[in-house]
């Protein structure tokens, strides 16, 4: 056949090309691939890595908490420790962080505190003792202080005092006190007691030396006693 006869098979009599005839085969278009950065793909890789340390990290802290004791009220120096005064909480403690385990909890129930306890701290174990405050070679003396006598401030076992000799009301001092000043002896509050009904009276236990013991009680004993605090620092 000829390309005469084959052009004019594809063309109607009135001239129009035969409907769904295809002349030829169709090209498909061309997609240029995106050019790939390497850095950008490290980039990504190393993120997602970062990610999943991250997520790991927390999910170890999360399984590794520890049971400890914490203090849930105050509690002041010398004062014994009741269960009512402690707590427990789960948290992932440092090594270097020594604080009782949760499960040690009843075995410091009845010590007393050799700190000031504070409500929300975790209680290490050396801020309680099994000792009593009154120390070998001291005395406990007991002083009465009536309402005037006892200071704003508040007495809490372990703060440092001087007991002062005063001269009896309507007796004149007799040595030379006027010359060297008063007599004093220093002292240590153990307890404090709450203000007795009706008179509101505070004893306080004060701890002094074995020497100025006698000394002191004698002064309780003739009314000839006060209570002043010492300076924070203890000097």
């Amino acid at each position: 056949m000829s390309r005469t006869q084959e052009r004019a098979d594809t063309v109607s009599a009135n001239g129009v090309p035969q409907q769904g005839h295809v002349a030829g085969p169709v090209t498909p278009p061309r997609v240029s691939a995106r050019r790939r950065r390497p850095g950008v793909i490290a980039l990504s890789l190393a993120l997602i890595a970062a990610g999943g340390a991250g997520v790991a990290v927390l999910l170890l802290q999360v399984g590794n908490r520890t049971e400890v004791v914490t203090v849930v009220r105050d509690v002041h120096v010398g004062q014994v420790v009741t269960e009512d005064d402690l707590g427990k909480a789960s948290i992932a403690l440092d090594p270097a962080v020594k604080a009782v385990r949760g499960n040690d909890l009843d075995s410091v129930v009845g010590k007393r505190a050799a700190v000031e306890l504070r409500p929300g701290s975790l209680l290490a174990p050396s801020q309680v003792t099994k000792d009593s405050l009154v120390k070998a070679g001291e005395q406990l003396v007991p002083i009465g202080l009536k309402p005037e006598q006892v200071p704003a401030t508040a007495l809490v076992p372990g703060q440092k005092v001087q007991l002062v000799h005063v001269p009896a009301q309507g007796q004149a001092d007799t040595d030379t006190s006027f010359e060297t000043g008063p007599e004093t002896v220093d002292g240590r509050v153990v307890k404090a007691s709450s203000a007795a009904p009706g008179t509101g009276t505070v004893v306080v236990d004060v701890a002094t030396t074995a020497e100025d013991g006698p000394t002191a009680a004698a002064w309780v004993s003739a009314s000839t006693l006060r209570l002043v605090l010492a300076a924070p620092d203890g000097n």
